[in-house]
């Protein structure tokens, strides 16, 4: 019925896949490095692209059509915030993109949910490209100074307190 839906809801969730990838995989560097407010923004993208994700099959699977559940881009060993940040924001712009388009076809193939499902994937990829740009700004306007403060509170629990003690 919707075969040009399916067939863009597939490629986002392709997107959606990679997304979750990359994110974990700068969750587990931010985290190693000490960074844990980093590390816990970048894990909880991962989890609202997941969820993303299990919103575009549901829509698939409702249209009768095969979830493929494909990786858009392989994971790039990114391992500096500020190249973190920097990625996570292309990588939302080019979604905010893609989405934009995918829903102004779906309007025009009469498929308003599909429609309406890009559209408000727009506005959560939005969010997300307004709090990594926010981040990078806060690396760029303090910059090694605002990572030191992020270890913060893994050095209290390690050492006990403020002090070291």
């Amino acid at each position: 019925m919707h075969e040009g839906s399916v067939e863009m809801l597939n490629e986002a969730v392709a997107d959606e896949l990679a997304a979750i990838h990359q994110y974990m995989y700068f969750h587990f560097h931010c985290d190693d490095q000490g960074y844990d407010p980093m590390a816990a923004m970048f894990k909880q993208k991962a989890i609202e692209e997941m969820q993303h994700a299990e919103r575009l099959a549901e829509r698939i699977l409702f249209l009768k059509g095969d979830v493929e559940m494909k990786i858009a881009a392989e994971t790039k060993p990114v391992k500096e915030v500020v190249e973190m940040l920097r990625m996570a924001k292309e990588m939302e712009e080019s979604a905010v993109h893609m989405y934009n388009r995918f829903a102004n076809e779906c309007g025009k193939n009469g498929d308003s949910v599909s429609k309406k499902l890009f559209e408000d994937l727009v506005a959560d990829e939005e969010g997300h490209y307004d709090n990594f740009d926010l981040q990078e700004e806060h690396v760029r306007k303090f910059g090694e100074q605002f990572l030191a403060l992020q270890t913060m509170d893994r050095t209290r629990q390690i050492t006990g307190g403020p002090e070291g003690a």
